[in-house]
């Protein structure tokens, strides 16, 4: 994997989600602006990680049948179209339908993380999904900082027209840059063949039916750490400004040079270690973030910790579940990271009602309750395998093969 398309990859799948978070910090401004109150401005957040979960159910799968390097140029194209739709938004109406359809079509980072995978050599695989991973948390992180900061300067919609000009930007770039793969575009399995068999993977994979729920779980959890940090700084006794609260972005972003910390260990055989530790770490980042309703280090702390941990389980699991079927990397893909998504959708959705209702001390029992669910997922998934060891593996499902070989231009 040469090092420059390792870059080029890891930053593009950061700008490609950025656009879905960009909202986070500057709720309040935007229910002011454009009048719309506290739980419907948190469904913006709702609406990012839905249409996300839909393009990776409905498109993801499309780089197990088409040329992936052209799928990814045609979603990071869309993704520019759709963030302009949202910086022109007169109402919060149009905003979500803007939001939602910028989510659908940025599972373009989706593609390109599986596309990493396939041009790794196996030794190094743990450490390039880690690369690209570590620049797609990244860009999750910081896009609440850059938001915060170009608010300031000119208002909410300034960052969604920088980041279209970016997004159309990678577009070009991975056009120029990414290899093709001999053999791909020539899939046998039709569309809607294609939508079954990766219904199908949950079926016949045990490993991603637990992984894709612990994922789920984590990102729930993290969800409604991000989705009420918002309210909680923008209130007394805290009172920071948009920019101020996205700033935090960058503790956050502490906990992403995890995933290459995590990808490593993957390579040396350590990942149910790394998963078991991060479960851990997950639950316990609550009880401290407890502390955190009118005390800054207590909150900064649980933010590093919780973070660290939720990478830990992230890289962890796609490290698992790449190595189960390398013909149909993108469909295992596809439904790993959908569940994954749906996880966050519905944490955020909850988080809004919880905090309503039960405010900073509701959310921490929230959060606590769904990583606990992590750490007992995974206990039960490794009594799963040893259970299950020795047993004959399940038939697999039809599969369009596809030649791994790079071509050059």
């Amino acid at each position: 994997m040469p090092r420059g398309l390792l870059l080029l990859m890891s930053t593009a799948t950061g700008l490609a989600v950025a656009g879905n978070y960009f909202a986070q910090p500057l709720l309040d401004l935007i229910g002011r602006e454009l009048d719309v109150g506290t739980v419907a401005a948190a469904l913006i957040v709702t609406a990012a990680q839905a249409g996300y979960a839909l393009g990776l159910i409905l498109l993801v799968p499309l780089g197990d049948l088409m040329d992936r390097r052209r799928l990814a140029v045609i979603l990071y194209a869309a993704t520019a179209g759709f963030l302009l739709v949202s910086a022109a938004a007169p109402n919060g109406t149009v905003l979500l339908v803007g939001t939602a359809l910028t989510a659908l079509t940025s599972v373009g980072a989706q593609v390109v993380v599986p596309f990493a995978a396939t041009l790794a050599a196996p030794a190094e695989r743990g450490r390039v999904v880690g690369t690209v991973m570590t620049g797609l948390m990244l860009g999750l992180l910081l896009a609440r900082t850059a938001s915060g900061a170009l608010s300031e300067l000119g208002g909410w919609r300034t960052v969604y027209w920088a980041s279209a000009v970016l997004m159309a930007l990678m577009a070009v770039l991975l056009r120029v840059f990414l290899p093709r793969l001999d053999g791909e575009g020539r899939g046998r399995l039709s569309y809607p063949a294609l939508l079954r068999s990766t219904v199908a993977m949950f079926r016949y994979e045990p490993l991603l039916r637990w992984r894709a729920a612990i994922a789920a779980l984590s990102l729930a959890s993290f969800s409604a750490l991000w989705t009420a940090l918002t309210f909680l700084l923008a209130r007394p006794p805290y009172d920071w400004s948009e920019s101020a609260i996205g700033m935090f972005g960058l503790v956050g972003a502490v906990g992403a040079v995890t995933a290459m910390v995590a990808g490593r260990l993957a390579d040396r055989g350590l990942v149910q270690v790394v998963s078991g530790t991060a479960t851990i770490l997950l639950a316990a980042s609550w009880a401290v973030l407890a502390f955190g309703a009118d005390a800054l280090i207590p909150l900064l702390a649980g933010v590093v910790v919780l973070d660290l941990a939720h990478q830990g389980v992230l890289n962890s699991s796609q490290n698992v579940v790449y190595a189960l079927r390398p013909e149909a990397r993108n469909r295992i893909n596809s439904a790993f990271m959908t569940a994954f998504f749906v996880g966050g959708a519905a944490g955020s959705a909850l988080t809004s009602v919880v905090w309503a209702r039960g405010g900073w001390t509701g959310v921490c029992v929230l959060g606590g309750a769904l990583s606990a669910g992590t750490v007992l997922l995974w206990g039960l998934e490794r009594r799963s395998v040893r259970r299950a060891a020795g047993r004959p593996a399940s038939p697999a499902p039809a599969t369009a093969p596809v030649t791994v070989t790079v071509k050059g231009e």
